[in-house]
């Protein structure tokens, strides 16, 4: 290597260090990542929150709103040449249109930048004119960070976690069968390694449906362009350190580690590394209905999903020539709209008993964490009805088929542990409730201008979320 080259490699290292400080000094940014696991509402999450930022209206809650100090909000392209921009006007459109529905759901890494000109607080505020804060919204499939605690696992140890937890499923008959029918000795056969991939991802799609959380590898689920891949062609194997070399044993051992090594730790690096903000959307409704195992299986993601992050506060050289860490966490539990009001508090307080150990991990790191109830769009009213000489609570909104219902889920308990306790003892249904679920479509909509599209505590999810950097 010349004098030259090794001159040039230093002077754009100074170069992207400086580009780096003036950014953090006059045009800050907040890199926030929106991750949920399936159907918890991550693009309606950015859709309305993007929407909600450009018209206010409805974001009293948001400080920097509530004083005025917001004079704009404009998308401008995101800097990652090489990420897909998030399709926030198709998006909106499916939601606001004259025939709304619900837009498809992540199915990779998305980024949208928003622009806010905001004018400084205090003495500040009459020294200066308005300065512009960057939103940079980075939006990925959840299933995707669970994949991030696989780094620290072997493939014996993966295996057999997986193979004892899936024992009593219903959902990985399939596959245990197949397995039952595998020498993890014998050569591989390439045709056995496909049908074993195909029946371990069935089983991953039909454990997703019925509730279950722990469903990784997560590009079994969302292949993109690896589909048919040796990287997404193996399986859990029961453990045999001494299976020889070119076995089927050994070669799944080697594809587990490629998996790791070419599409975790890149995502890792590339995308989640960079984030300092995070929201982790939940349906915590859809696991509550699905059962005691379900919302077992809810909290330990919940708890995995931290470990994968890295928080603490954001010290600025080291924000600045290593990484970010992640300073504030929120975890929401989402459609909240589905509930009476009233029982928007009970929701609330299991969202934050179902996380109290992830929260506490990051908040012993330094990060600040919050749990609300939220809906990201509110797409049904509210009434109550005599049922059996008693008023019920009931929400009214549009189902699939056009109908308008009215629904009452059941009355969620006072105390969280009504639901926890069942959980963690492996009850496999609650003795005494019986919670339902309805699947509401959006309702039609007219904004006033100056309002986005209505929610339920957006506002508040913003202001925890960003609004100690406006």
């Amino acid at each position: 290597m010349g004098i030259s080259t090794i001159a040039d490699s230093l002077l754009r290292g100074v170069e992207r260090a400086g580009g780096k400080l003036g950014e953090s000094l006059f045009e800050p940014v907040i890199r926030l990542g929106v991750t949920g696991l399936a159907r918890s509402g991550k693009t309606v999450f950015i859709t309305s929150l993007v929407a909600n930022l450009m018209d206010r209206g409805r974001m009293p809650g948001l400080a920097a709103q509530q004083e005025g100090r917001i004079e704009a909000a404009f998308l401008q392209p995101q800097p990652d040449d090489t990420v897909p921009r998030f399709e926030f006007e198709s998006h909106l459109s499916a939601l606001t249109g004259p025939a709304p529905h619900w837009p498809d759901s992540t199915r990779a890494v998305s980024e949208l930048r928003l622009s806010l000109r905001v004018r400084p607080t205090g003495l500040l505020g009459g020294l200066q004119g308005p300065r512009t804060v960057h939103l940079d919204i980075v939006d990925y499939p959840g299933e995707w960070l669970l994949d991030l605690g696989l780094l620290d696992k072997s493939y014996a140890d993966w295996s057999a976690d997986v193979l004892a937890r899936i024992e009593p499923r219903p959902q990985a008959a399939g596959f245990r069968a197949l397995l039952g029918d595998t020498d993890p000795r014998a050569p591989l056969d390439e045709p056995r390694a496909g049908a074993l991939a195909g029946a371990f991802a069935a089983y991953l799609h039909e454990a997703r449906a019925a509730g279950f959380y722990d469903c990784t590898p997560g590009r079994f689920l969302l292949p993109g362009d690896l589909e048919g891949a040796p990287a997404l062609t193996f399986v859990p194997l029961p453990p045999d350190p001494g299976a020889p070399r070119g076995s089927l044993w050994r070669e799944m051992r080697r594809r587990f580690e490629a998996y790791k090594a070419q599409v975790v730790k890149p995502f890792f690096r590339d995308h989640f590394a960079r984030i300092d903000r995070q929201v982790v959307l939940v349906d915590a409704l859809d696991a509550i209905h699905s059962g005691p195992p379900a919302v077992e299986d809810m909290r330990a993601a919940m708890t995995e999903i931290l470990g994968a992050f890295r928080p603490g506060r954001n010290a600025f050289l080291t924000r600045l020539l290593t990484g970010r860490q992640v300073e504030r966490i929120l975890f929401a539990a989402t459609k909240a709209d589905h509930l009476h009001h009233t029982q928007h508090a009970r929701l609330t307080a299991i969202m934050q008993a179902l996380t109290r150990q992830a929260r506490d991990r990051a908040q012993f790191a330094g990060a600040q964490t919050a749990a609300l109830a939220i809906a990201s769009l509110r797409a049904t009213t509210e009434e109550t009805r005599r049922h059996d000489g008693r008023d019920i609570a009931c929400v009214r909104g549009r189902l699939g088929d056009g109908r308008i219902a009215a629904f009452h889920p059941g009355d969620l308990p006072e105390d969280p542990a009504a639901i926890l306790g069942p959980a963690r003892d492996g009850a496999a249904a609650w003795l005494d409730a019986d919670y339902a679920r309805m699947r509401f479509e959006p309702a039609q909509l007219a904004l006033k201008p100056g309002d986005g599209p209505p929610h339920i505590r957006l506002d508040q999810a913003a202001q925890f979320l960003i609004g100690d950097r406006l």
